[in-house]
């Protein structure tokens, strides 16, 4: 039972993590999901189950009409009217709400896809943008899928520099219309959709959103992308052919469509890292029933240490990833509900919220995208021959995790908008990070403490000792960075990039952590196997954020300099190991026992 809401949670400044120290009643965990999210969660497991999984094939297959009447069977439960205010015929819920079921339904990536694309990036624009005529034109459509929306912002010319796109819009001489020529690629659902959200620079200057509508002439989806992935999924270009559609269908303010393009892209990457969570439960799910039943040398597999190693790390990283997800959601929810009544009249604001956990929204995508694809690799793996070939659902699984690396912005550009975002909040005083820094900076040059990760008897102390040297080696890392590249750090990609990678990290680490912790304090849940992942956790990412930290260095200084400053990494990375091995077995017996994720 919930001990604890989302909506009271304290909302902590984003990327604050990195500064502050959070304790169990800050943050949210899935344990903390009331009554209601749980029926939801059961309900959502049983459509997956019941409809999803035994649509797989006719899915994969791409028969006709089989993916939009799954959306619409989605959406006679109320699955994809749940961002919708209930006065255009949505559900108005919670995120959390949205992200249970987001979490639970991303069972087969082809339709996560679908759905993801639907009730995300097409709907939210709408719902955050849309006057008052557009939503209530477009919005009870798209909350009963009469309507499938689709998104189209890419270009073959831009990709990730979304701004230098090519499409032009023309105003009408008598201001009645827009006509509009460009094409679009990528875009998810654009072969059934009814509407599309277009971006496109009007006079070739002001980047622009716009809604049009399937039956507009000079609208043409091209044909299906046969892809590496989702094969189940609609992918294809949108030609635009002096379209003309209303003036009205501006959405938004010209030039101002870069609000929209990137607004609504911070709550898909996080939504896409939840999505990350549910594909991920399952692969691992189906790892350790092969592993149970699949015999060598007069036992199960599952008795190998080295597939207990790939159980665990998968269980571990897995247990981070998901951690991570409902803290933020947390976050977010508190932040939201502060606004109150005002919450569903008030979408910029909404926005301005939503922004504020950018960096936390990117981290989610990364890692979890990267956990997913691990757990897919490991999983065939542990199948052999078996987990290579068509018959099996290991080598789908193992092409779908593919494209989460690359959807709502490489994995490459979110971890400069990780490291950037950051500093940028630092040099507008919006998070005190240059103090933390210099504090930082200032400790390590004074004579050292030894202290080795331990933490005496306290409740996984060595796990919080970890946690702190995690956090000083980013700030560490960060204070050398800045003063040999100064306002030039956003040029060094690669800094930017192991950056990222020691901050992940951190927050990875701190959020695993804070649930063990409140686990074992409420008696909640599976309490022994959270705290030895959380074990494992500190280990792993001890050694990821030393090796990207020496990277860091050695690219911003060189002699006698370099040596000194890797003298004081070594000491901030200096723990306490733990036997790794029989904490590996440990989670993966219990995973063994339930047959599944063990939380």
């Amino acid at each position: 039972m919930s001990t604890l809401t989302a909506s009271a949670v304290i909302p902590a400044a984003g990327g604050s993590f990195l500064l502050e120290t959070r304790t169990t009643s800050e943050v949210f965990t899935p344990e903390d999901l009331s009554e209601e999210q749980r029926q939801i969660a059961a309900t959502a497991d049983q459509f997956a189950r019941e409809e999803i999984l035994t649509a797989a094939e006719a899915i994969e297959a791409k028969e006709p009409g089989v993916v939009p009447e799954l959306l619409r069977k989605a959406a006679a439960l109320g699955f994809t009217a749940v961002d919708i205010p209930e006065e255009y015929g949505g559900m108005g819920m919670d995120l959390t709400s949205a992200t249970v079921i987001t979490d639970h339904l991303s069972v087969l990536a082809s339709f996560s896809t679908a759905f993801g694309a639907h009730t995300g990036i097409a709907t939210l624009p709408l719902v955050w943008y849309g006057t008052e005529e557009q939503k209530q034109r477009y919005l009870p459509r798209l909350a009963s899928c009469e309507l499938i929306g689709a998104y189209g912002l890419s270009e073959a010319s831009s990709g990730s520099d979304a701004m230098n796109i090519r499409s032009r819009a023309a105003l009408s001489a008598d201001g009645a219309h827009y006509v509009l020529n460009g094409e679009k690629h990528w875009l998810t659902n654009g072969g059934i959709a009814g509407l599309y959200t277009v971006f496109a620079k009007i006079d070739g200057e002001k980047f622009s959103a716009f809604l049009v509508e399937r039956e507009t002439p000079g609208l043409n989806p091209g044909a299906e992308e046969h892809k590496l992935g989702i094969r189940g999924s609609s992918t294809c270009p949108l030609v635009l052919e002096d379209c003309r559609i209303p003036a009205e269908n501006l959405l938004g303010e010209a030039g101002k469509g870069h609000h929209i393009a990137f607004n609504v892209l911070n709550m898909g990457r996080f939504k896409l890292g939840v999505a990350c969570v549910g594909g991920a439960r399952g692969a691992l799910a189906h790892m350790i029933r092969y592993a149970k039943e699949r015999q060598a040398f007069g036992k199960a597999i599952a008795e190998f240490g080295l597939i207990q190693r790939k159980i665990s790390t998968a269980s571990a990283r897995l247990y981070a990833t998901e951690s991570m997800a409902y803290r933020t959601v947390g976050m977010i929810d508190a932040s939201l509900a502060a606004l109150g009544e005002d919450r569903a009249h008030n979408a910029r604001e909404i926005q301005r919220r939503i922004e504020e956990y950018a960096v936390e929204c990117s981290i989610l995508k990364v890692y979890g995208s990267e956990m997913l694809s691990f757990v897919a690799d490991e999983l065939v793996a542990t199948m052999g021959g078996y987990g290579y070939v068509e018959e099996y659902p290991a080598e789908r699984t193992y092409r779908d995790a593919r494209i989460n690396r690359i959807f709502e912005g490489t994995n490459e550009i979110n971890r400069l908008i990780i490291t950037g975002w950051l500093m940028k909040r630092a040099m507008t005083g919006k998070l005190p990070l240059v103090p933390a820094i210099k504090k930082v900076m200032d400790e390590v040059t004074q004579p050292p403490s030894f202290n080795f990760g331990s933490d005496g008897d306290a409740l996984l102390g060595r796990e919080t000792a970890v946690l702190a040297s995690v956090k000083k080696i980013a700030l560490f890392a960060a204070g050398v960075a800045s003063q040999r590249f100064m306002t030039e750090l956003q040029e060094q990609q690669e800094v930017m990039a192991d950056l990222a990678d020691i901050i992940m990290q951190a927050y990875a680490l701190e959020s695993a952590l804070l649930r063990a912790k409140k686990l074992a304090q409420t008696g909640r849940g599976t309490t022994g196997v959270a705290a030895a992942m959380t074990s494992l956790l500190a280990d792993e990412n001890m050694g990821v954020a030393e090796q990207a930290a020496r990277r860091v260095l050695a690219a911003c200084g060189e002699g006698d300099l370099l040596s000194t400053q890797l003298a004081i990494l070594r000491r901030l990375a200096r723990f306490t190991p733990v036997d790794t091995v029989q904490l590996s077995r440990s989670v993966a017996h219990q995973a063994a026992e339930l047959e599944r994720y063990p939380i």
